[in-house]
């Protein structure tokens, strides 16, 4: 195969039905998505053909965003909330290959300064002499190919136990309606911070624009966990399309943690999502209880190219200062939702 290269294409070209089509397609890399981070973060999103030798073989998808005036191109970028970007192949091109094509594209093609990519198929080996700097994402991932008894199975005995304990004391999980559910999640999310010293990581706005965008797309489904008497203990915001569902965020109230919402929550979105025909469920991120719900580790790699030393260190330095932000003085104590 000869060397492939990158071109750009403008969105109004793009035929969204057709690389929605691929197999290896992600949520994160269609369109509803690629808006809301738009709107959210201010990002411009790009979509490029991957050729060789004058044919399409594959597509690229990440956007530009400015960091200290200067162009950053990430597939995704920490912060914004998204796993996974990156590239759409043909069954015969290498993924190697298509990564060894994005500096010269991300660098002379777009005017960008920074790179930085983090594919879902993407293996180790695929980085091999590639250079740049690697970081790994790690991540959860539970088979839902199963049958329901299997998946019930896989879990844990404590986790079952935990499940009949919902049952026992009456927990209702219900499908929520996108009004007022942002302000639902973001005050129990609070609570969950709090706990912590920290704040939310994210502002409130974000979810009500994540529910703006994507909630009629049926791409999003929203999860609520009563109590008999109706209050709200937990909440949960989970993303599917294709063959892959994730979880993209859950809070509780710390109260009623002994009633064990979040495994009620977990097994009505993994049979909700299997209905649907999802093949896994992404639960997003490290946190080894998440092994409790037969879930398996996961190594995603990211690599991460600068065109300029130094950038590489201010990378570190907002990462830091993020962190540090996460640390500021939170009201702890957060009052309850009663409804």
């Amino acid at each position: 195969m000869s060397v492939l290269t990158l071109r750009r294409v403008n969105l109004t070209e793009v035929d969204w039905e057709a690389l929605d089509g691929f197999p290896d397609r992600v949520l994160f890399q269609r369109r509803p998505w690629l808006e809301f981070l738009e709107r959210s973060h201010g990002a411009e999103p790009v979509v490029a053909e991957l050729r060789s030798g004058g044919q399409a073989c594959g597509w690229f998808t990440g956007l530009v965003t400015r960091h200290l005036g200067l162009r950053v191109l990430g597939a995704p970028r920490p912060g914004w909330t998204t796993p996974y970007l990156g590239f759409n192949l043909a069954p015969d091109v290498s993924r190697r290959e298509a990564l060894m094509a994005l500096p010269s594209f991300a660098f002379h093609g777009l005017g960008c300064v920074h790179l930085e990519v983090c594919d879902r198929w993407c293996l180790p080996a695929d980085l091999a002499g590639l250079g740049g700097r690697r970081s790994d994402t790690k991540t959860f991932v539970a088979d839902l190919r199963p049958d329901l008894d299997q998946l019930a199975a896989r879990m844990t005995s404590g986790t079952r136990q935990n499940l009949r304990k919902g049952v026992r004391a009456g927990l209702l999980v219900e499908d929520a309606a996108p009004e007022g559910f942002a302000a639902e999640y973001y005050q129990q999310l609070r609570d969950v911070f709090a706990k912590q010293g920290l704040s939310p990581s994210y502002p409130e706005s974000r979810v009500e624009a994540l529910i703006e965008g994507l909630y009629p797309t049926g791409a999003l489904q929203l999860v609520r966990v009563r109590t008999p008497e109706g209050m709200s203990i937990a909440t949960g915001i989970i993303l599917g399309a294709g063959r892959s569902a994730y979880f993209w965020g859950g809070a509780s109230w710390r109260e009623h943690q002994h009633h064990r919402p979040n495994e009620a929550l977990f097994w009505y979105a993994f049979r909700t999502w299997k209905g649907r025909g999802a093949e896994e469920f992404d639960f997003g991120g490290g946190g080894t209880y998440k092994l409790k719900y037969g879930a398996v580790e996961l190594t995603v790699p990211n690599l991460r190219w600068s065109r300029w030393p130094g950038i590489e260190t201010a990378r570190g330095v907002a990462k830091a200062t993020t962190r540090a932000r996460q640390r500021t003085p939170v009201m702890t104590g957060a009052r309850r939702q009663t409804g």
